[in-house]
Protein backbone atom coordinates (compact mmCIF):
# COMPACT_ATOMS: atom_id res chain seq x y z
CA UNK A 1 0.00 0.00 0.00
CA UNK A 2 1.35 3.19 -1.41
CA UNK A 3 0.27 6.46 0.71
CA UNK A 4 -0.52 9.37 -1.63
CA UNK A 5 0.36 12.56 -0.05
CA UNK A 6 1.07 16.02 -1.35
CA UNK A 7 4.30 15.62 -0.78
CA UNK A 8 4.84 12.42 -2.78
CA UNK A 9 3.75 10.85 -6.00
CA UNK A 10 3.56 7.53 -5.55
CA UNK A 11 5.78 7.44 -2.67
CA UNK A 12 8.55 9.44 -4.19
CA UNK A 13 9.43 13.15 -2.95
CA UNK A 14 8.27 15.30 -5.10
CA UNK A 15 10.42 18.05 -3.11
CA UNK A 16 12.04 20.63 -5.45
CA UNK A 17 15.77 21.09 -5.32
CA UNK A 18 16.50 23.74 -2.67
CA UNK A 19 13.08 23.81 -1.23
CA UNK A 20 11.49 21.93 1.56
CA UNK A 21 8.25 20.43 2.14
CA UNK A 22 6.08 19.20 5.51
CA UNK A 23 2.89 18.02 6.26
CA UNK A 24 1.53 17.14 9.76
CA UNK A 25 -0.48 13.80 10.11
CA UNK A 26 -2.02 11.78 13.22
CA UNK A 27 -1.06 7.68 12.91
CA UNK A 28 -3.00 5.18 13.23
CA UNK A 29 -1.33 4.11 16.61
CA UNK A 30 -2.12 7.64 17.93
CA UNK A 31 -5.57 8.18 16.93
CA UNK A 32 -7.03 8.15 20.51
CA UNK A 33 -4.17 10.41 21.85
CA UNK A 34 -4.09 12.85 18.45
CA UNK A 35 -0.91 13.16 18.27
CA UNK A 36 0.14 14.76 15.44
CA UNK A 37 3.71 14.65 13.85
CA UNK A 38 5.56 16.49 11.03
CA UNK A 39 6.73 14.86 8.31
CA UNK A 40 9.32 16.87 6.48
CA UNK A 41 11.32 17.00 3.17
CA UNK A 42 14.34 19.20 2.34
CA UNK A 43 16.45 18.63 -0.75
CA UNK A 44 19.73 20.01 -1.07
CA UNK A 45 20.85 21.76 -3.85
CA UNK A 46 23.18 19.00 -4.76
CA UNK A 47 20.15 16.92 -5.01
CA UNK A 48 20.25 15.08 -1.90
CA UNK A 49 17.11 14.16 0.19
CA UNK A 50 16.82 14.97 3.48
CA UNK A 51 13.87 13.26 4.74
CA UNK A 52 12.28 13.03 8.91
CA UNK A 53 9.28 13.08 11.58
CA UNK A 54 9.54 14.61 14.19
CA UNK A 55 6.56 16.16 16.59
CA UNK A 56 7.19 20.03 15.63
CA UNK A 57 8.24 21.86 12.64
CA UNK A 58 10.70 23.20 14.67
CA UNK A 59 12.19 20.06 15.43
CA UNK A 60 12.39 19.10 12.08
CA UNK A 61 13.97 21.95 10.81
CA UNK A 62 16.58 21.50 13.50
CA UNK A 63 17.52 17.65 12.81
CA UNK A 64 17.72 19.17 9.06
CA UNK A 65 20.44 21.51 10.29
CA UNK A 66 22.52 19.14 11.82
CA UNK A 67 22.07 17.35 8.78
CA UNK A 68 23.77 20.21 6.88
CA UNK A 69 26.72 20.84 9.30
CA UNK A 70 27.34 17.26 9.20
CA UNK A 71 27.51 17.11 5.19
CA UNK A 72 29.00 21.02 5.03
CA UNK A 73 31.77 19.22 7.80
CA UNK A 74 32.26 16.11 5.40
CA UNK A 75 32.64 18.20 2.10
CA UNK A 76 35.61 20.85 3.60
CA UNK A 77 37.40 17.36 5.11
CA UNK A 78 38.07 16.68 1.33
Amino acid sequence: MTLETRMTINGVSVCPTGEERHEYFTPAFASRTKKRFCQYDYRHTDGELFSCVAPTLEECRRKRDEWLQRKTDKETRR
